[in-house]
């Protein structure tokens, strides 16, 4: 797994690169550098740190010497800081401030690659949910989910289509078969033992839209 922690005070643009590099797959952390960033690093063991560096900030040093395996280094810094990364060896790309988001997220989808890190196509993450379709196995909050197969497939269809709504007339066909016979009431069991199993933590993943049928929720 590519860890991404991004050490960055939170606002619009840094909770949307969260957002979307969690959607692709990665495991990744939003945080304010604080007053120790170095120890904050060691804790969470990264592959790539993401530094947002104030005017007059220093990165030289943040990372722990202990570590056992130094993660890529990538900071967010305004122009007239240029010139002192041409002969650093530590830094692996940058970003001019204010930096753009679609920029900033192809930057670091170039090292995970690079890093042969890139999140598989079959890993669904959302928030602390990850859905491995190949494994067919569901974590939340690293900790697995125990699914029926229906409670599986239910969930992988919705989440595999985020934001879409679907009535119960159409889980039905998608997730049990055409040759399914019981009434939509099914659908509605389903989803209420799966809320009870994924969303003990207080975060609603599938949603009721009132009158037409279930979504997985969009931002997460």
């Amino acid at each position: 797994m590519f860890n991404i922690l991004i050490l960055a005070e939170e606002n619009e643009k840094t909770r949307e690169m969260k957002t979307r590099l969690s959607r692709e797959g990665y495991n990744c952390v939003l945080s304010p550098p604080g007053d120790n960033p170095g120890r904050f690093i060691a804790q969470h063991n990264p592959s790539l740190v993401v530094l947002d560096v104030a005017t007059d900030g220093e990165w030289a040093e943040i990372m722990p010497a202990a570590l056992e395996k130094k993660p890529h280094l990538m900071l967010m810094v305004f122009r007239h800081r240029l010139s002192e990364l041409t002969t650093d060896e530590t830094v692996d790309d940058f970003a001019i401030k204010p930096f753009d988001v679609d920029e900033l997220l192809t930057r670091i989808r170039r090292l995970a690659v690079k890093a042969n890190a890139a999140p598989a196509a079959d890993v669904i993450t959302a928030g602390d949910l990850i859905i491995d379709t190949a494994r067919c196995e569901v974590t939340l909050g690293g900790l697995p989910v125990d699914l029926t197969f229906r409670e599986f497939e239910l969930l992988k269809f919705l989440a595999s289509n985020r934001g879409r709504v679907f009535s119960r007339e159409v889980l039905l066909n998608k997730v049990w078969g055409y040759d399914y016979f019981g009434g939509d009431r099914t659908v509605d069991v389903h989803v209420r033992r799966l809320r009870s199993k994924i969303e003990e933590l207080g975060q609603v993943y599938v949603e009721t839209v009132r009158n037409i049928g279930y979504r997985f929720k969009r931002n997460i």
